[in-house]
């Protein structure tokens, strides 16, 4: 599923953007893009231990990075060695995608014609942007705002004053009462005089049979997208943050949050008011209890709960010690 909500300067060169640097070649930036979803002439990043076997494979011409980072990149990338690569980041994409940093109003919303969407119901109020598609079936509930290039697919139902923006939903999906879906993230960078805001060039990507009840939040990708995978059922209150990925089968219960880029996999239970860090990987066939709070990596098929959380077994043992 493919869908252009942010559109970036053209032929910007790359000693445009780091004008200090000797690259082998001064090619046009084709985007920017995670390390491993890169190819020739994109612009890509590397600040963490943790993805070194995505820097090994990378295809990207050129890689923001650090001196203790870089000789984990392959020889045809050249290296822009910076001291905050967050920071270096969050400058290119300003300048590439000038408008990502902030969520402008779509003002290209209308009621919805009936010619366009003869085959879908709409409630009253209901505000649709250009481009927008809408497969048939589905219904639209009232005081529900769709914003420009949005993609929705057949037998969808999406309750009241819901708002949809930067996201594109499969089949039969169900998004009830005031969920707010594809808005910007929570990323800045602390600066004394003004913190920078980090732009948000990616969607979200929500896939068959999946139903979000109501008043949650799933924030769209920073560079990577946020995605939801088949058949994963979500609770009331829950906020996903950017580039989160939760697998299929999966049941979230209400108030759960997730921090940042982190990976949920395949038929993962996570019980009401547990909170899971960023960058994280939790694996297929997870159990997280209530309340807990997940800091570390989880492997499949394990049962965890508590705060840091740790295997059942030795929750159980921890609470007959006190």
């Amino acid at each position: 599923m493919n869908s252009n909500f942010f559109f970036k300067k053209n032929n910007i060169k790359i000693n445009k953007i780091f004008p200090n640097i000797d690259f082998k070649k001064n090619f046009i930036i084709n985007d920017i893009k995670p390390l491993k979803k890169s190819k020739r002439n994109d612009l890509t990043f590397f600040d963490s231990a943790k993805y070194v076997d995505e820097a090994k494979n990378t295809k990207a011409s050129a890689c923001i990075t650090t001196e203790r980072l870089k000789n984990h990149l392959p020889s045809s990338v050249d290296k822009i060695i910076v001291k905050n690569v967050l920071f270096e980041l969050a400058k290119s994409l300003k300048k590439i995608y000038p408008d990502a940093d902030i969520d402008y109003p779509d003002l290209s919303l209308k009621s919805p014609s009936k010619k366009s969407y003869n085959s879908v119901k709409f409630g009253n109020n209901v505000l649709i942007g250009k481009k927008v598609k809408i497969g048939k079936n589905s219904i639209i509930g009232s005081n529900t705002i769709i914003e420009q290039n949005v993609k929705i697919g057949v037998n969808c139902i999406i309750g009241s004053n819901v708002i949809i923006k930067n996201c594109l939903l499969g089949d039969r999906v169900v998004l009830q009462d005031n969920c707010k879906i594809g808005q910007k993230g929570f990323g800045f960078i602390p600066l004394k005089e003004k913190n920078l805001k980090f732009p948000h060039i990616g969607k979200v990507i929500i896939n068959n049979d999946v139903e979000i009840s109501s008043g949650c939040t799933i924030d769209r990708g920073s560079i990577d997208d946020t995605e939801i995978g088949k058949n994963t059922y979500i609770d009331n209150q829950v906020h996903i943050a950017h580039n989160v990925k939760i697998g299929s089968n999966c049941m979230i219960a209400g108030q759960v949050g997730f921090a940042g880029s982190t990976k949920i996999g395949n038929n993962v239970s996570i019980g009401g008011q547990a909170g899971v860090s960023g960058h994280l990987k939790i694996g297929n066939n997870v159990k997280i209890g209530g309340g807990s709070g997940v800091v570390n990596d989880v492997e499949d098929n394990k049962i965890i709960m508590g705060y840091p959380a740790v295997s059942f077994k030795d929750f159980i043992k921890n609470q007959k010690k006190k």
